[in-house]
């Protein structure tokens, strides 16, 4: 008996499928447009389409954040792929696992119109390549793709030739098994290196980075016996919530009584972080400490800053292997804690409400009171510009799933796309997003209907001061005119309406209190634009 045979375009819709995949991002184009409709005819997958091809790459990005495993996302071919350069880059600098379904120009007619070398396009964004070599191995690649997305933690991208398509060929499920079982601490010179290091110290403090976030429980039981506060990266933000010695953010985003606690201690426990410049303020925070570097992965550690010792294996393991040499050691706790005061350490310089121009609110006193006012059980989504530091500072996150960073690249301009597919990821929490004025009109216009589309429950807070702002304090510096940093936009409250939504302007501080009576009585996306003094806005904490 034959068997049955299935076009190419249905078997890809299959495997993906098959991977336990149920939400797949994308704009349709003449390489993907039948196998996009096959995964939601034919596999009962959901298909979002985005504004934009960069916006579905994203939204991937951020629903493998959110929910923990690979995100999905197809565009056809040439012009779409390099719409999606700068997110592919955000993506691979982000160590996010996605997989990217773009279709390719038939290979019979090198001659296309959108004819583009995609491979070299994808090797300038740091993604992997995988080329679907024929119509039969098409599930065989498919599996290839998702099995390298999740081992390398980076956007790969699937090559599949449109002239692939309606090939038959009977269907062969392929899945390839991740070997994921963490490495356990060997004993060695390290090992003993590194409790040396530990039990001599008198004022340890623990950093735990992006690499450490499972490792919530260890670190603390870590920190509780050694009496040593902690501290997260920026990737890490809320990690230690709740616990009274949790410094929050490690470096440059650190409070003043933060600061002094850094300038105290004497030894940094290091997990899963890269401890870049921003972390270490250039290594200067570092001086004087003796640095114990645990990562799993090996290329991440000393590559910014060399630690005086390191362990190549898993947090969480690593730190009840500590805890119990300490114990067998019967070191004596450092008594660190017992010199600090817990209310402080998160406590930043508080803004001033009637501090403000006509016109325009205080941006810091601002953020402390949406900080309040905002859902609890929110996922905070951050675009780039000068605003964003205070907002990494004075916006609090429950969990570090439950924070998204798309600065990995430096842009602007990301944030409502990957607000979009956070939103998705955990449709029954609410999303806020925090864009300025330059990335809202370069990627936010865009996708703000879609969020309207999706019925999202979705509150984006424009932080306006009308300007570049990055650019604008930069002329200011050296005194120079900053008029062409300077914009006269539209009213984004407005636009807001207008796309479907509601908008509200803040002008003042008491236009703030409107503005939070609305995010209670919300019922579809909200707006929120809040009008800055751009020779007010603070400077960026870098």
């Amino acid at each position: 008996m034959t068997p049955k045979t299935d076009y190419v375009y249905q078997s890809i819709a299959r495997a993906v499928r098959d991977h336990d995949v149920g939400t797949m991002f994308g704009l349709m184009g003449d390489a993907n447009l039948f196998m996009v409709d096959h995964f939601v005819r034919g596999c009962g997958g959901r298909f979002v389409p985005a504004a934009h091809e960069g916006s579905s790459v994203l939204m991937a990005l951020a629903f493998a954040h959110v929910s923990g495993g690979v995100g999905v996302a197809s565009v056809t071919h040439g012009p779409a792929l390099t719409n999606c350069v700068t997110a592919l880059t955000e993506g691979a600098r982000g160590n996010i696992p996605m997989v990217l379904l773009a279709g390719d120009t038939p290979v019979m007619n090198p001659r296309h119109i959108q004819s583009i070398d995609q491979r070299e396009v994808v090797k300038a964004t740091g993604a992997g390549f995988e080329q679907m070599r024929a119509p039969e191995t098409a599930t065989y690649d498919v599996a290839r793709a998702f099995y390298r997305a999740r081992v390398e933690r980076r956007p790969i991208i699937l090559n599949m030739p449109v002239d692939f398509m309606w090939h038959e060929h009977p269907y062969q499920s392929h899945r390839f098994e991740v070997f994921e079982t963490p490495a356990y601490v060997p004993e060695g010179d390290a090992l003993n290196k590194a409790i040396g290091v530990i039990a001599a110290a008198r004022r340890p403090l623990i950093l735990a980075g992006g690499g450490a976030c499972g490792a919530r429980e260890q670190l603390i039981r870590l920190a509780d016996r050694l009496e040593a506060p902690l501290a997260t990266t920026l990737k890490a933000k809320g990690l230690f919530s709740g616990h009274p010695y949790n410094m929050d953010i490690f470096g440059t985003l650190s409070t003043p009584a933060a600061y002094d606690v850094i300038a105290k201690s004497d030894c940094i426990l290091c997990f899963g972080s890269g401890l870049h410049d921003f972390t270490t303020e250039k290594g200067g925070l570092m001086k004087g400490k003796r640095v114990v570097q645990v990562d799993v992965e090996q290329r991440f550690i000393g590559r910014s800053l060399h630690p005086d010792v390191a362990l190549v294996a898993d947090s969480a393991l690593t730190a009840d292997n500590i805890l119990y040499w300490l114990n067998e050691a019967e070191i004596p706790p450092s008594g660190f804690t017992g010199e600090l005061t817990p209310e402080t350490l998160t406590t930043h310089v508080p803004g001033q409400r009637d501090k403000a121009g006509p016109g325009f609110v205080n941006y810091v006193w601002a953020m402390e009171e949406l900080d309040k006012a905002l859902p609890d059980d929110r996922i905070l989504v951050t675009d780039g510009g000068r605003f964003m530091t205070e907002v990494w500072c004075r916006i609090s996150v429950t969990d570090p799933k439950s924070f998204m960073v798309t600065a990995n690249f430096g842009s602007i301009g990301l944030g409502l796309a990957e607000a979009i597919g956070a939103g998705l990821a955990a449709p029954e929490r609410p999303v806020v997003l925090f864009t300025g004025d330059g990335g809202f009109m370069m990627g936010g216009i865009n996708e703000f209907n879609t969020a309207v589309r999706l019925r999202q429950n979705l509150i984006v807070i424009v932080c306006n001061d009308s300007a570049y702002g990055a650019e604008h304090i930069q002329f200011l510096d050296r005194k120079m005119d900053p008029g062409l940093t300077e914009f006269d936009w539209p009213s984004f409250a407005e636009i807001a309406k207008a796309l479907g939504g509601h908008g509200i302007a803040v002008r003042s501080a008491d236009e703030l209190g409107a503005a939070i009576a609305a995010i209670e009585d919300r019922t579809r996306p909200l707006l929120i634009e809040l009008r800055l003094d751009p020779n007010d806005v603070p400077r960026m904490r870098v």
